[in-house]
């Protein structure tokens, strides 16, 4: 496995939005490179969250690229929303996106990174023509919807199979995986192809959060610690 930074992205799904400023700035002292947004419908999966107030807000209380993750049906409805709201990400699911392509030129017509994001049981092939759209590949390990679920092990080959892709059509398009991510699994799936790593109740469930952060990072070789 080749040394490399590991990009960590604190979900706030599992924060406490009670205090929701707070976690965001414990996170970011404790060295997370990016804060993960879980945008959910009650429709496209079974629950709500949050919309582009909330998005606003977090943009207020930090300078860390957000990552807006749209668990939504027909999210071309609201791409510009979020984006004004202030992300700098926004990732769309190839399951819900009608009209993908058109999508995800309106992210980045936005001036946002575009992403897409597959669901477990979801083959790989639906992207091959549409990578020269994509900056970065949202990989659930999980199926979308509630925070604090187990890893699925098959989301490993499906890395592998992403990264040998990716190898021979757009090297530069990012990974991202969401899902059960943890110090035990973190260099796992680094090695298998994943470039960032999204993680909620890892992170949020275990104070404190430099700790645990340290603890993925020194999973991977190469992995740099927040002293």
């Amino acid at each position: 496995m080749k040394d490399q930074k590991v990009i960590l992205a604190p979900s706030i799904l599992s924060a406490d939005f009670s205090r929701l400023g707070e976690e965001i700035e414990a996170v970011e002292k404790a060295g997370a490179d990016i804060i993960h947004l879980d945008v959910m419908d009650g429709k496209f999966v079974p629950n709500i969250t949050i919309g582009p107030g909330v998005v606003s807000s977090v943009r207020q209380c930090t300078g860390l690229p957000l990552d807006v993750h749209l668990m939504i049906e027909d999210p071309d409805r609201y791409i510009n929303s979020f984006i004004e709201a202030g992300a700098d990400m926004v990732s769309v699911h190839i399951e819900a996106a009608v009209h993908l392509h058109r999508s995800l030129c309106r992210i980045r017509e936005g001036g946002a990174k575009s992403g897409v994001a597959v669901n477990p049981a979801t083959d790989l092939n639906g992207l091959r023509y549409i990578l020269d759209d994509i900056d970065f590949i949202l990989i659930m390990s999980v199926n979308p919807g509630f925070g604090g679920q187990a890893f699925i092990p098959s989301s490993l080959e499906k890395l592998r199979d992403l990264s040998e892709m990716l190898s021979r059509f757009r090297s530069d398009v990012m990974i991202q995986i969401d899902g059960g991510i943890s110090p035990e699994n973190a260099g796992e799936v680094v090695a298998a192809g994943a470039h960032i790593l999204v993680a909620g109740s890892a992170i949020f469930n275990n104070p404190p959060y430099k700790d645990v952060m340290n603890r993925i990072r020194k999973s991977v070789p190469g992995g740099y610690q927040v002293c």
